[in-house]
Formats: structure tokens, sequence, C-alpha cells
């Protein structure tokens, strides 16, 4: 019977670690160049893209959660044209203000020292600001995003609030140490659905740098 239950847990564990490689399998993501791999890091250099994001406040998990809710409301066809947009990846999180940022990379961390923070999906790349639907909902908004470099680190398991600042930390002093010059706000990118395996979860901490 014990062998019997071992065989099932692994069977189970199999099953939910290949589904949840299944499921991003053939999702858009940006389209990027790796420029350089540094220890600890990479950089990368960004075709230009456009995203739609919310402004929303509350804790990390709480405004992930309203700014998924609202922008998902968009692209499954709450806009004017009553048109579904294409799910891509990531989900990108960042910190709505700036903050002043001493030397040192989907993103630099612009911090107001409140809870406010910045929601944002990366929307398909056959669109033009032109061609996309417009939302309905004003606090949905679309930005075009110019090619830009970056520094990436990419860890696994769950997201928390306190593990990506340790990453945020962790990169700023990878590229302090490079002597990398920070020129924008931190972001957060999130590739995979909540419930997928935890160690197939990738995560990006990103953080613009000077070329």
């Amino acid at each position: 019977m014990y062998t019997y239950i071992v065989v099932g847990i692994v069977v189970l564990l199999i099953i939910w670690t290949v589904g949840s490689y299944l499921v991003i399998w053939n999702i858009e993501e940006p389209a990027y160049t790796v420029i350089e791999k540094k220890d600890g890091y990479e950089i990368r250099t960004y075709a230009p893209y456009i995203k739609a994001g919310v402004t929303v406040s509350g804790t990390y998990d709480e405004a992930t959660r309203q700014g998924f809710r609202l922008i998902a409301d968009y692209i499954f066809g709450n806009n004017v044209a009553k048109e579904s947009i294409s799910m891509t990846t990531p989900v990108l999180e960042s910190k709505a203000s700036s903050e002043k940022i001493a030397m040192t990379t989907p993103v630099l961390e612009t911090a107001t020292g409140s809870t406010t923070r910045k929601i944002a999906f990366v929307l398909p790349s056959k669109y033009t600001l032109e061609t996309l639907p417009r939302p309905n909902n004003s606090a949905v908004t679309l930005t075009p995003v110019p090619t830009r470099t970056v520094a990436v680190l990419r860890f696994t398991w769950y997201p928390t609030a306190n593990r990506i600042e340790q990453k945020t930390e962790l990169l700023k002093k990878y590229l302090a140490r490079d002597t990398k010059n920070i020129t924008g706000p931190v972001e957060t990118a999130r590739y995979n659905p909540p419930l997928s395996m935890p160690l197939t979860l990738r995560n990006e901490i990103i953080i613009p740098i000077e070329e």
C-alpha cells in the first residue's frame, strides 16, 4: 500500500510539472537579445513593445491580484471593439513613483514608501497603438515601451514580497560591482500562472541600465 501511495504522489508531481510547462509553452513574450552573461545576471536588449497597465494600491499580493483582474478584463473583451486579445507573458509589477537611486535594471525600483504599484501585461507584438482596441475602463492605460537595455536576475519558487526585495538588492549589488549605471525603475516579471509547480516558476528582476 505504501508503495502505491509513493508511486501515486510521484505520478501527480510529474503531471503537475509537465502541465506547468505546457500551459505557457506557446505563449508569446517580448523579444530580446542576450548581450552578455555576467556573474549572477545577464544583460539584455529588448525590442519595443506595448503594455496595458493599471495603478493599484495594496500589498504586493493584493495589488497583483487587483491589477491582474483589471487588465484581464480588458484583454478578455471589455474594450470598445469587444475583442479578445491573446494572453502573453510576463506580468510586470513595479512601485508607482520614483526614489533616489544610488549607483547601480522587466524592473528598477520606483518606490514611494507607500503601497501604490503599477501592474502591466505585455501585449501581443502584432498590435500597434493604432490597432489595439481602446479600454472601456479608463484605469487601464496603453503604453509603448521603446528599445532598452536591462540587467535581469532570474529566480524560481514563489515571488513573495520579501524574496523580491532580496533579489532586487542582490542585483543592485551585482550592478554596483560591475559599475553599471541604473537608468530606470525596477520591475518584477512573473511568467507563470499561480498554480504552477513552484520549481518551474520563472520570475525575474529587471533593471534598466546605461548601455
